[in-house]
């Protein structure tokens, strides 16, 4: 009888970001949110492609399952940040665009591009159409002659000239595209929808941030206050960056560490009728003149005092302003 030999069993070694998973997916009463340093050193191994893709699909997931806090959202900036070499461009405004528009027109691009006729350097960016039905600022650029720049050069010639300068996220932060991808394998939004709004990769003198989802405008603005930014955050139309003039608008704000809210009231004696269809020639007519559109202009004009106001104009100045701005722009 041959005598068999002990059998060696090996405990396999735990994958590093495996911690980061269970923190946030430990249960009720196990599970927390990360630390800053901790969010922060999450994403910088996504960033540098250190995490197996089941993890990454649990993660983002578990974060849109429990919302992310101020301090994660600020930790995945950090981490961002870190790994971006930009040249040292000045920005007025950073604009993210990633919602997409499908009850109005996107007139908040009229809002940026007058915005930039009259002096302003504003970098715009989006991640594509990713979802079906909405219009993307991405699909307008030929028809407003707003630049595509694929690389910063480009971007410091668009602002150069006095235009709005546009760059896919997937030019300057490839990985983060990736995962926002992801939303068609993993059936939901992921955080980094959101994560987007708050990279200001250029260090812009303030950034303008839209929030759909109610009570989570106040997390971003905490967020940014984190970061040491200066911004705006609202309820935007469609959850792009424009006041919707029919309805009452919430401004949270935060400027050098101080946090404020602000309440703009209709503009609107009633709300305008919703177009029964979309179509963008429309943006291209009220910008040269051509043609009138009540919600359009009204939307634009107070889009326009918005960013304003975070630049440090009272409302009233804000407003009288931007009417002088619409009525200067070059057309």
């Amino acid at each position: 009888m041959t005598d068999l030999a002990p059998l060696t069993l090996t405990t396999p070694t735990e994958h590093p970001f495996a911690v980061f998973v269970r923190i946030l997916g430990k249960g009720k009463r196990g599970a927390r949110n990360l630390t800053r340093e901790e969010a922060a050193e999450a994403m910088g191994m996504i960033l540098d492609g250190a995490v197996e893709p089941a993890q990454l699909g649990a993660f983002l997931m578990l974060l849109r399952h429990k919302e992310e806090s101020a301090e994660e959202l600020a930790g995945f900036t950090d981490a961002l940040r870190r790994r971006l070499q930009v040249p040292p461009l000045a920005v007025d405004i950073d604009w993210p665009s990633y919602a997409g528009k499908k009850r109005h027109l996107p007139w908040y691009l009229l809002a940026a591009k007058t915005l930039a006729a009259n002096g302003l350097r504003i970098f715009m960016h989006g991640a594509g159409a990713h979802t079906a039905g909405r219009l993307y600022t991405e699909q307008l650029l030929g028809v407003l002659d707003i630049p595509l720049c694929r690389d910063w050069a480009a971007v410091q010639v668009a602002m150069d000239n006095r235009q709005p300068a546009f760059m896919p996220l997937a030019d300057w932060a490839p990985a983060f595209q990736q995962m926002i991808d992801l939303r068609n394998i993993l059936g939901l939004r992921s955080p980094i929808h959101s994560l987007a709004r708050l990279l200001n990769p250029l260090g812009a003198k303030v950034g303008l941030q839209s929030i759909f989802h109610p009570g989570y405008q106040a997390v971003h603005r905490d967020a940014s206050t984190l970061l040491g930014d200066n911004v705006i955050v609202i309820k935007g139309d469609g959850g792009e960056i424009e006041i919707n003039p029919d309805t009452l608008s919430h401004l949270y704000g935060t400027t050098a560490h101080v946090a404020w809210d602000e309440e703009w009231p209709a503009l609107a004696e009633q709300r305008h009728v919703k177009p029964a269809s979309l179509d963008p020639a429309q943006l291209l007519a009220v910008w040269r003149g051509e043609q009138a559109d009540s919600y359009g202009e009204k939307a634009v004009l107070a889009t326009i005092a918005l960013a304003l106001r975070g630049l440090g104009q009272p409302r009233e100045q804000a407003f009288a302003n931007a009417e002088r701005y619409w009525l200067n722009r070059t057309t």
